[in-house]
């Protein structure tokens, strides 16, 4: 199956291009970007490649007339304010998509394409490659097992020490650029809090602009109250001096604590890639997280829980599978609407002092109102 991938620049050569290429069933064939050093950069990666200057230039081959054999998926990993407009023109030329998360800007804006999906009958996933971190995988593990009994908080951190911002369309405090931490590293930690305590009912978050000469939020507090009673308290930030434990998750039965990022990005950052022949997603033993009760992990309590392998191949393969007919959908946009009910939320929250109540939650289907849910505030 071909795809054709929008965007070269981080999450496109990156995260998308190294993973399709890894997909058994997927091949890489089109790179829409006009920038010759990225161009340069994916052609010695990927030989053979072929290029177009703009996302129009895809749809034309959707029946092959052009002489180019026809697309079988895009990817969009385009600056987040393209997200909705190019998803939009994909699936009305009738290809099925992947977007990079946010898939919008808004919940509308996610289920308006869910909607358009749903009615051309075509597949639209959100990449939310952080399903697929090595301690992610490892908590739900943990949780199905009843390893910590009723979970009764989690903690979750994102969190960089950045001092300088670097610019750009992702710390731009334009409204239309939907950049920011709250829906760039949140749209993470909102997605793994809901996909695994269920939906929210309560948001209340603080968002701050820290750095001299920032524009956009770089250290946002989100808390969740979920509708099942756990509460979630997401950290995400650029201006964190001392790190804390990524995961801290409390239990009735015992707690788990687990310092450090999922390896994966870094290696592929650094040129490494999936292959079948060798480990990928591992990390060293002394990075493993521990669980325990009455104990400090910082003092070496607790025991350590051996880490699953990240596994952010398995997304695409999942990709492939729903294409296929052989599987489903990995992440909705319905699901990925739900978390930016949380984040309009949040926005909210933080802009208004309040705390915001999300109307009860129920299984979502494609034909889910396409307006965003509304809020009732109470005093903090």
């Amino acid at each position: 199956m071909r795809v054709g991938l929008v965007g070269y620049g981080l999450a496109g050569s990156v995260f998308h291009a190294p993973l399709i290429a890894a997909t058994d069933g997927l091949v890489l064939d089109t790179i829409v970007t006009s920038n010759e050093e990225r161009r340069a950069q994916a052609r010695a990666e990927f030989p053979g490649v072929r290029f177009a200057a703009s996302p129009q230039e895809l749809w034309e081959r959707v029946d092959g007339s052009d002489a180019l054999d026809p697309l079988d998926l895009i990817v969009i990993a385009s600056p987040n304010r393209t997200h909705v407009p190019i998803a939009t023109a994909a699936l009305e030329a009738g290809l099925p998509v992947v977007v990079d998360k946010p898939v919008a800007g808004t919940a509308a804006g996610a289920r308006g394409l869910a909607a358009l999906a749903e009615e051309r009958g075509l597949l639209l996933s959100v990449f939310q490659n952080r399903r697929w971190d090595n301690d992610f995988r490892t908590l739900a593990r943990l949780i199905a097992d009843g390893a910590l009994g009723d979970v009764q908080r989690f903690e979750s951190r994102f969190e960089r020490w950045r001092p300088q911002p670097k610019g750009g369309w992702r710390e731009s405090g334009d409204p239309q650029e939907i950049g920011g931490l709250l829906y760039d590293l949140g749209s993470h930690v909102v997605d793994q809090a809901l996909t695994l305590f269920g939906p929210a009912a309560l948001v209340y978050a603080e968002s701050d602009v820290r750095r001299p000469g920032a524009a956009a939020d770089d250290d946002t507090f989100i808390a969740i109250t979920h509708v099942n009673g756990v509460r979630s308290h997401l950290y995400v930030s650029a201006t964190t001096a001392q790190l804390g434990p990524r995961f801290r998750v409390l239990g009735r039965s015992a707690g788990y604590v687990k310092y450090g990022l999922d390896p994966q990005e870094a290696d592929l950052r650094a040129g490494l890639r999936p292959a079948a022949d060798r480990p990928w997603g591992e990390e060293p033993e002394e990075l493993w997280g521990r669980i325990g009760s009455g104990e400090s992990p910082a003092t070496g309590g607790g025991t350590p829980v051996r880490s699953l392998p990240g596994d952010y191949p398995a997304y695409y393969a999942a990709v492939a599978a729903a294409l296929r007919g052989t599987g489903e959908n990995p992440v909705t946009a319905l699901q990925a609407a739900a978390a930016l009910d949380v984040l309009e939320a949040a926005r909210r929250s933080a802009r208004e002092g309040v705390t915001v109540k999300l109307p009860a939650a129920t299984a979502p289907s494609a034909t889910d109102s396409a307006d965003s849910p509304d809020t009732e505030e109470q005093p903090v």
